[in-house]
């Protein structure tokens, strides 16, 4: 917990006393408006913007925590945490990077990989990619199995047996957290947001016509502006339109795509014409086009709602922010009165235009029962800034 609280004290920048404070009234069920309006003199001050920050931030850290023992003790109950793999969780920032380490070790139906490896294949997927002068049929052919395996495994031709490599090997790239999140922010910075119309639906229906602008639509997913985010992913949600990533460059027919280009340089390999050249080509285009494409797509769709959602709801609370605080009155100029006791009654000035010219606070009531100063004190404000309403808050001492 001190950890997150050190943590949480940094991002919202306020000393950890404060956060302490704040954290120990949320979690007795304290809401952020009665903090903020009642507990200042305990959490020194933290206004309602921090404290919702603060609430959010607090509920994630606290599931990422939760999350990486969850983590930690499954990996190590399966005997494979490493003091530089416990290094790598401890230090994860986020949930998704920390998914992305525990992916290899994530108890997971068996896969074609996991069945090749169990009919021992390993080890010839590893001396091709090692040693790709090596000819794959020839040493293919030692791992040729008589017959089919009891789980319904068949590895009786060389050819099962290459494909066997192929699942080993994708399946092994496609779990490497560093390439998954470096292929994840490249695409994120280059690749497309394409929508297109679903074949078959009638663009002259009222329904369907609404996102004419988007059938035929394509822009950098990184930058792609609020609305026209949320109105992609509404028009597939009705149906009606198909949204997808693409790559910034597409591909010529029969050549590898810049994304296959960018695992084979991670993995710093390149085509060189050798015996295994071939296969270890074709297991890069695998791992990309069958266990990162989708993948990709659905972590980076999922960051770009959340952010489009994130933007949205500030547009919203800004436009709601401008309507409450036009005039009811119209152009007066207006002094408003929030009753306290103990607290004393907060005195606030806004001119014609609802621009804040003067604020004060009086304390007609107990304990100090200042009852000719505070009225001095209105009587010089009202005069001073020619005041024509007064407005009382509905609160304690209002009467």
């Amino acid at each position: 917990m001190q950890k997150i609280i050190r943590q949480l004290a940094a991002e919202i920048r306020v000393n950890e006393a404060q956060v302490r404070a704040a954290v120990e009234l949320l979690d007795g069920g304290a809401t952020v408006p009665f903090i903020a309006r009642y507990r200042k003199e305990v959490t020194q001050g933290l206004d309602d913007i921090q404290l919702r920050e603060l609430e959010a931030r607090l509920a994630y850290l606290r599931e990422l925590e939760d999350r990486r023992e969850a983590i930690l003790k499954s990996i190590a109950e399966q005997g494979k945490l490493t003091d530089a793999l416990r290094a790598a969780i401890d230090a994860a920032p986020t949930k998704q990077e920390l998914e992305d380490l525990y992916l290899p070790y994530k108890q997971k139906r068996r896969t074609k990989g996991q069945i090749a490896r169990e009919a021992g294949i390993e080890p010839l997927a590893d001396l091709l990619f090692a040693d790709p002068t090596r000819v794959p049929a020839d040493e293919a052919q030692a791992f040729v199995k008589a017959a089919k395996g009891e789980d319904g495994s068949d590895f009786t031709t060389t050819g099962a047996v290459l494909d066997g490599v192929r699942d080993i090997l994708s399946e092994r790239w496609a779990e490497d957290a560093a390439l998954v999140q470096n292929l994840r922010e490249w695409l994120w910075n280059e690749g497309l947001l394409k929508s297109s119309k679903i074949e078959g639906k009638d663009e002259n229906h009222p329904d369907v016509a609404k996102f004419r602008d988007y059938f035929d639509y394509d822009e950098p997913i990184g930058r792609v502006p609020s609305h026209r985010a949320l109105a992609v992913f509404r028009g597939r949600t009705q149906e009606i339109l198909e949204a997808k990533l693409v790559l910034p460059v597409p591909p010529e027919a029969g050549q590898p795509s810049v994304a296959e280009g960018r695992i084979a340089l991670h993995l710093g390999w390149s085509h060189g014409g050798r015996p295994a050249d071939d296969l270890i080509r074709k297991c890069v285009a695998w791992t990309w086009r069958v266990k990162l494409s989708l993948s990709t797509e659905r972590d980076l769709f999922s960051r770009l709602r959340e952010d489009a959602e994130k933007v949205a709801i500030k547009v919203f609370a800004d436009n709601l922010r401008d309507l409450l605080l036009a005039a009811p009155a119209g152009p007066r100029v207006v002094m408003g009165l929030d009753p306290g006791i103990r607290t004393g009654v907060k005195v606030a000035v806004v001119d014609a235009t609802g621009k804040l010219v003067d604020t004060s606070t009086v304390f007609p009531h107990e304990p100090r029962r200042d009852w000719d100063g505070s009225l001095h004190t209105l009587g010089r404000l009202c005069e001073k800034h020619g005041v024509n309403l007064i407005a009382i808050g509905n609160g304690t001492a209002s009467r």
